[in-house]
């Protein structure tokens, strides 16, 4: 709105110089564009995005299955033997050996996490494996993935706008130096005269 009643205000002030006007006119056509190019770019890019995680969670749930496992014995591994990428304070509680049958029809024994309390010896859990039965991590959820768009969308109409208000602080400030530097020169050229008599003035 700035940008706007700076071009009204200027319009038809005599004191309104050249670059009053452009620098009121880059702030309106800064304005402009986070106003349509930020929303458009976030509906783009989370557009995009939910795309390619929904055909995602389609793909995982394809090849993602479900098996009955049965706890053999537990397994309390210290902080030492867990992958720090893929294990949480919560895995190092509940890690077990157990057996399964893959959806392919082969036996398996692994140690794997599982979603049990305090597991015993014969309890049942769930497990996600591949077809082959190598376990896998539960596959991503519709839901989930278009949370994870939606912020996809947001962070590039947010980015989208930064990048204009960048660009409009660049240019205003390459404006300004300009500004500066003709006034130097002014200066310097009124200098010698400045406050004689016979000067003109």
């Amino acid at each position: 709105m700035r940008a706007i009643s700076g071009l009204w205000r200027w319009r038809a002030n005599p004191l309104c110089r050249a670059t009053d006007l452009a620098e009121a006119w880059l702030a309106a056509a800064a304005l402009l564009l986070v106003v349509v190019a930020a929303p458009v770019a976030g509906v783009l890019v989370g557009g995009a995005a939910q795309d390619a995680l929904q055909r995602s969670v389609r793909a995982q749930h394809q090849t993602r299955h479900t098996v009955t496992a049965t706890v053999v014995r537990t397994y309390r591994p210290s902080p030492l033997e867990a992958d720090p990428e893929t294990s949480s304070g919560r895995d190092l509680r509940t890690r077990v050996s157990a057996d399964w049958t893959a959806p392919d029809g082969t036996a398996h024994r692994g140690t794997v996490p599982a979603d049990l309390r305090d597991p015993q010896r014969g309890d049942r859990f769930t497990l996600w494996t591949d077809r082959q039965g190598r376990p896998v991590t539960r596959p991503l959820d519709s839901a989930t993935a278009s949370t994870h768009a939606v912020l996809a969308g947001v962070g590039a109409a947010l980015l989208a706008g930064a990048v204009v208000e960048a660009g409009r602080r660049l240019v205003l400030w390459r404006m300004v130096r300009r500004r500066y530097a003709r006034w130097d020169q002014a200066w310097n050229r009124a200098g010698p005269d400045w406050g004689r008599t016979d000067a003109g003035s």
